[in-house]
């Protein structure tokens, strides 16, 4: 007879392969309220900028922040007052 350990193992490898795990980690975890949005965006950007793309990868599912960004540099730029300059311009 399998362990209750074995079972949850099969259970998780069966859905892993159907592609659904991920699915439901995702629909598990709420959407961030707005003020977290706006700040979760800066935090991309900064991660982003600084080329972190392993740290992105976890961030985004971890933090609930849409994969297709909510706002592009230029809004949040402009909305929060940053100068650019024309070496950051170009990220």
């Amino acid at each position: 007879m399998a362990s209750v350990g074995e079972l949850k193992d099969a259970i998780k490898d069966t859905l892993d392969r159907k592609g659904l795990l991920k699915q439901l980690q995702e629909d598990a975890r709420p959407e961030p309220c707005n003020e977290n949005l706006i700040i979760n965006e800066l935090i991309r950007e900064y991660l982003i900028f600084n080329g972190y793309r392993d740290t992105l990868s976890v961030f985004l599912p971890e933090s609930g922040q849409p994969q297709t960004r909510p706002f592009d540099r230029k809004f949040l730029a402009q909305h929060l007052n940053i100068n650019e300059t024309q070496s950051t311009e170009q990220v």
